[in-house]
């Protein structure tokens, strides 16, 4: 399957997270837009980007008009601030992908698993934003320190999401990243890849590295098999 150059619009994108997916993204040849919660802040971020990664950027806009521009969504805050900012942005969701990265990380003990009562995050941001938008769960197992590096990124996606052209999408939109990623089934599946992201960082605590995941096994079949 070939994208044919949508607007993603990355918001949230000014922390860590966004950042590196933007400057892979914008490297790939996509046009990409940092909201932020406000447009200074984004509007600084795509100069740190820019200058850093050698890349251009479309925008650095607020996180509604960013929502508002982009053509398939990208959301990278903290859980804290994930019910408030669907809810800011919930009417230009509507009828687009919404690549939900979000971890009900629930601080300061960020290595147990402490899933919501709604069972992830992704399902959080499905209730919210209604049935008109396809919501996909991704990118919750990298690193983010992986993803502002150069270079191919030494892990896997799981992507989960209830519309099979929409997981596809984001499947190919990691590889453009320089990312492996496989279906992993229906969105209730995020809980599995949300709560692994907290043995990750325990992982990670413990052996001082930034390690992911790997899918083993399934030879040379492509990803549409």
């Amino acid at each position: 399957m070939t994208i044919d150059q949508p607007v993603i619009a990355i918001l949230g994108g000014s922390g860590a997270l966004g950042s590196g997916l933007a400057w892979r993204w914008a490297a790939a040849g996509l046009p990409v837009i940092i909201g932020s919660r406000n447009q200074h802040k984004a509007e600084a971020a795509v100069t740190e980007i820019s200058k850093q990664y050698e890349v251009t950027l479309k925008a650095g806009l607020d996180n509604r008009a960013a929502a508002e521009a982009g053509d398939i969504l990208v959301l990278t805050v903290p859980f804290h601030h994930q019910t408030d900012l669907l809810n800011e942005i919930k009417e230009f969701a509507q009828g687009k992908i919404f690549i939900d990265v979000t971890v009900p990380l629930v601080p300061p003990k960020v290595t147990r698993v402490q899933m919501p009562k709604e069972g992830s995050a992704a399902l959080i941001t499905q209730n919210i934003l209604g049935e008109n938008v396809n919501v996909v769960s991704a990118f919750q197992n990298v690193a983010a320190a992986n993803l502002q590096a150069k270079g191919s990124v030494d892990c896997d996606v799981l992507v989960t999401g209830d519309d099979l052209k929409a997981r596809e999408k984001v499947i190919e939109l990691a590889k453009l990243a320089g990312i492996q990623a496989y279906h992993a089934g229906p969105l209730d599946n995020s809980v599995a890849a949300e709560a692994l992201t907290s043995i990750l960082i325990h992982i990670n605590k413990r052996y001082k590295g930034h390690a992911g995941i790997r899918v083993s096994g399934l030879g040379s079949r492509s990803d549409s098999e």
